[in-house]
């Protein structure tokens, strides 16, 4: 079972959300939270797989409640899908650098959002659909404090190559058919990447592509 904190001020928000988690038969809702403080709360003590975590929230915003969860080693395994109201939130690129596995709208689809729920629990990043790569390029161009990846040195040249492919959004079966190679390869070389990195996953390997400059803004398809 895929168990779920659902983090939002607004009721009619998180009730809609749960009728739809609670259908799926993989997927649990295990609590909700009304505020990002009570969000932290709830997922130290429950350690939930996915936190649906809302931008805006009363006594402690969804970008410090991530930031608190990112930075509890315990919650290692828990991963953040922010929730916005407007697809050109000033906070996602924030959110992703600091520890977030991607954003939705609230309007999104529901297949959309079944789809990110158990694509950020099985490790990928929600980097789809494309116009979240290019917020990601447009605020990682903005962002006033770039952090320098310090491993980048260690990557390998085909490690460097299939990094900007992910900075560019491609999937591990775009990037083999780019490079002719297994997707189990490309696999492997963009774990290794995100662990010579110290990336959380794919999201902020991303985020690294651009700060870096291996990739840049204006670069995408």
């Amino acid at each position: 079972m895929i168990r779920v904190v659902l983090a939002d001020d607004q009721l009619l928000v998180r009730a809609g959300f749960r009728a739809l988690l609670a259908a799926q038969p993989d997927v649990e809702v295990v609590a909700e939270a009304a505020d990002g403080e009570e969000a932290v709360r709830q997922v130290r003590q429950l350690r939930p797989d996915v936190v649906l975590m809302d931008i805006r929230m009363p006594l402690l915003d969804g970008l410090a409640a991530t930031r608190q969860i990112i930075a509890d080693a315990a919650l290692a395994d828990v991963r953040v899908i922010m929730l916005t109201t407007f697809e050109l939130d000033e906070y996602v690129f924030e959110a992703i650098r600091c520890g977030a596995s991607g954003f939705l709208v609230k309007d999104t689809e529901p297949d959309e959002l079944l789809r990110a729920v158990r694509a950020v629990t099985a490790g990928d990043a929600l980097l789809s659909p494309g116009v979240t790569r290019r917020l990601i390029a447009e605020f990682a161009a903005r962002s006033k404090e770039p952090a320098a990846a310090a491993g980048l040195s260690q990557l390998t040249e085909r490690e460097r190559e299939v990094m900007a492919l992910v900075g560019i959004g491609l999937s591990n079966e775009e990037i083999a058919r780019r490079l002719v190679v297994s997707p189990l390869t490309a696999k492997t070389h963009v774990s290794r990447a995100m662990v010579k990195l110290g990336a959380r996953d794919r999201a902020q390997l991303v985020v690294l592509a651009y700060e870096s400059g291996l990739v840049r803004p204006g670069w995408l398809g």
